[in-house]
């Protein structure tokens, strides 16, 4: 008998010689013909009771092979060295050798498979393989190969002697004490069921979240690894930006831009476009200046309410644009604090309103950190988690005056500052210590009569509010980064949402995270100086969930599943009765890989309520009109020609709007835009100078209507002729075609503006389209 050894790395027995032949008579060993030895190791390795050698498959037909693949795990294994002795004993010299040391490989390969979750033990098979080295030992497969699994041998002829049942096996081959069948029959469907790989995760980016993020894992049964892979991984998970590590395909957990996005500064400009054409439906975020550009309007506007109500006396708090975890932050009580000097010289900052009567209990401030998912940025979906935590002042709360504006104890609810707090409690309990669940925060509420329905209701509208504001901007963000029509990874980010409910029961939005806290400990003073970090029972049971939900949601092959799932139970629904056989099958060939874990925590609420939340895009359509006229892919500034372009093609120039004047309105809003931006990287107009000009354009075309409406109409009429020029050369395209002409000739349309044509005198092509003409044109 003769071994040969395949390119993958696996043994595979030949056909014996003669001079076996004469060996197996003189032994006394019966001997079975290839086919009848295939289909015997098949038997054992697909029905072991123990479902761990569902990937070890035979290959037999006329070549008489077998292969045992190294994903059999723990079964293969066993086989592997139970057949061993046997084997040896049949053959002779070198023979006995290579096969012996192919056996050896594939036993040590079957145990790095089924073990190596986390990347550890697959170093432990390493340090196996090297202390037992064999002269024909085939190349051992590296992490993350891909291997396809050879087809099912066909069905033996009835005439050929059957093999005799291995151990543990009846004679018509069933699992002697595993109450379930596990007949060859259930077919193909079983075994792509068996040959799904696991969703592999790179982890290396983690951070912080590393301890959540392998409880998630683990839970999932999904495969880790911690130090990087030379393949590509199925989902990137990042602690910090989409930029720590280079990605070209996959899935990573963070948007490029979403760090600049929710800095204090850029997000309190997008709330405040938001604000100017919904100043109603934004009235969840406090008003806000920012330092120093904003300085004079801070001081003269606060002068003038004082004038008009002598009795107002506000407090204000001061937040630096880069700060994180309370480091910075401190209130006034008037704009003359001497602090705001060194502001203005430093780092930018921004000024909001203090909210003077907060929602209560136990007499302690308290804020809400909710995790959202932005799953997707286009098409948009967004999800909530169902619980959060909440984070508790550690001394009883007064109405801010000169005394106690210093007391950060009793006025900032950041869980960084109040842990270094004498009266901060560590608590195991979901409801009661510094930092408690926001579902005990509930609970309590109701046991009060509040309508916690409506609560859930405002902080929802509020979530997804605040994402159309981040979302145009973001779009420019992800464009330069990943242009369309060019391979990327697919992006999905958890937000951290702080949320502060008032005296009424209004949410007020505090601030967004792009990267939140996943740490699952917190750390304990033993001595002063001497910290030790504690596990945090309420911290693991929210973010865990958090964390796991969003991966179960991101599952790249969640839909696979799904339809083979469809297509199994397809056959069984066809017939009237089918057999409790056939029904152990379909469920063995397809089981439910998420049965052991609870629900998801994760709640869809957009595109859920769309329809309630739309009207407010318009800043997302000027986003898309921006983007389109942006010219050359991976910039985020338009520049002059392109911003001609734009008024060009969208019919905005008139006799009152020469296009000298647009010359002068692109080069004075982009001057001052530019001044007050930090991204000095290239010249241009930014999305918000290009909304400023927008609204400037709305207001002077539709004159008599609210700011909403102008730039609402503006939009329809820019689509409206855009979507003309569109259909216009795909007409022309399609005559020229027809017509024996190239569809282009020299460069790309979309490279070079098309020239502007006068009210009926459009070319030949065009007259398909004259019975649509729009009513704003």
């Amino acid at each position: 008998m003769a071994a040969a050894t395949s390119v993958t790395g696996l043994v595979t027995w030949a056909p014996p010689p003669m001079k076996s032949l004469r060996l197996c008579r003189r032994l006394s060993l019966p001997r079975r013909r290839p086919e009848a030895v295939t289909a015997l190791v098949n038997r054992c390795l697909s029905d072991h009771g123990n479902g761990l050698g569902r990937r070890a498959r035979g290959s037999g037909g006329s070549s008489g092979s077998l292969v045992a693949d190294r994903g059999g795990g723990v079964a293969a294994t066993a086989l592997a060295v139970a057949l061993a002795p046997a084997v040896s004993a049949m053959q002779q010299g070198s023979f006995q050798r290579e096969l012996a040391a192919g056996w050896e490989a594939e036993a040590v390969e079957g145990v790095r498979v089924d073990a190596g979750a986390a990347g550890g033990p697959e170093r432990k098979a390493g340090e196996k393989r090297a202390k037992d080295p064999a002269p024909t030992q085939p190349r051992a497969a590296k992490e993350g190969d891909t291997r396809v699994l050879p087809r099912p041998p066909p069905t033996l002829p009835t005439s050929k002697p059957k093999p005799t049942p291995a151990r543990g096996l009846w004679p018509h081959g069933k699992p002697r004490s595993k109450g379930r069948s596990c007949k060859r029959s259930s077919g193909r469907r079983s075994e792509e069921h068996r040959s799904q790989r696991p969703v592999t995760v790179d982890s290396s980016k983690a951070r912080t979240s590393l301890d959540a993020l392998k409880i998630s894992i683990r839970q999932l049964k999904w495969k880790e690894f911690p130090f990087g892979r030379r393949l590509p991984c199925d989902i990137y998970w990042h602690g910090v930006s989409f930029h720590d590590n280079d990605i070209f395909s996959g899935q990573v957990n963070k948007f490029p831009g979403m760090t600049e996005m929710v800095r204090k500064i850029t997000l309190s400009r997008a709330v405040r476009i938001m604000q100017n054409l919904f100043p109603e439906e934004y009235n969840f975020y406090p008003r806000s200046w920012i330092l120093p550009d904003e300085f004079q309007l801070f001081v003269a506007q606060v002068q003038m309410v004082k004038d008009g109500d002598p009795s107002w006396k506000p407090t204000f708090i001061v937040k630096p644009d880069g700060g994180c975890q309370g480091d910075g932050i401190y209130l006034i009580k008037d704009p003359s604090d001497i602090r705001l000097a060194g502001i203005l010289q430093s780092r930018p900052a921004v000024v909001q309103e203090y909210i003077c009567k907060p929602l209560l209990i136990d007499k302690l401030k308290f804020d809400i950190r909710l995790y959202v998912l932005l799953k997707s940025l286009d098409p948009l979906e967004i999800y909530i988690a169902k619980d959060g935590l909440s984070r508790f002042c550690t001394e009883p709360y007064q109405e801010p005056s000169p005394k106690n504006l210093h007391h950060i104890f009793m006025h900032l609810t950041n869980y960084s500052l109040n842990i270094h707090s004498g009266n901060f409690v560590h608590s195991d309990s979901a409801s009661t210590g510094s930092k408690r669940t926001f579902s005990s925060i509930l609970c309590r509420l109701s046991s009060k009569g509040v309508d916690i329905k409506k609560v859930w209701s405002d902080i929802i509208s509020l979530v997804i509010k605040t994402v159309i504001a981040l979302t145009p901007e973001l779009k420019v963000f992800y464009q330069l980064d990943i242009p369309a029509g060019r391979p990327g990874p697919t992006c999905f980010q958890i937000l951290g949402f702080d949320i502060l409910l008032m005296k009424n029961l209004k949410p007020i939005l505090l601030e967004v995270n792009a990267n939140p806290s996943m740490r699952i400990e917190h750390e304990q003073e033993l001595s002063p100086g001497v910290f030790e970090s504690v596990p945090s029972l309420v911290d693991e049971e929210v973010k865990v969930a958090v964390i796991r939900d969003t991966l179960r949601l991101m599952d790249p092959l969640r839909k696979k599943r799904e339809n083979q799932s469809q297509q199994l139970e397809k056959p069984l629904a066809a017939k009237e009765d089918p057999s409790e056989s056939e029904l152990a099958i379909a469920s063995d060939g397809n089981p439910n890989p998420e049965a052991h874990l609870p629900s998801i925590c994760l709640k869809q609420v957009f595109p859920k309520y769309a329809k309630h939340f739309n009207y407010l895009r318009l800043v997302d359509r000027m986003a898309n009109l921006f983007i389109r006229f942006l010219g050359i892919k991976g910039t985020m500034k338009l520049g002059p020609t392109g911003f001609r372009t734009f008024i060009r093609n969208c019919k905005l120039s008139s006799s009152s709007l020469s296009m000298a004047a647009v010359d002068i309105l692109y080069i004075d809003i982009t001057r001052r835009w530019n001044s007050v931006t930090l991204d000095q990287r290239d010249s241009g107009m930014c999305l918000q100078a290009f909304v400023e000009a927008f609204f400037y354009l709305a207001q002077r075309k539709f004159k008599m209507l609210p700011l909403h409406e102008q730039v609402a109409s503006l939009i329809d009429l820019c689509e409206y002729h855009l979507s003309l020029l569109d259909e216009k050369r795909l007409v022309c395209g399609r005559s020229g075609t027809l017509g024996g002409r190239p569809p282009y000739s020299g460069a790309p349309q979309e490279a070079t503006p098309a020239a502007p044509l006068a009210e009926g005198n459009l070319p030949p092509c065009t007259d398909k389209l004259s019975h649509s003409r729009h009513p704003l044109s």
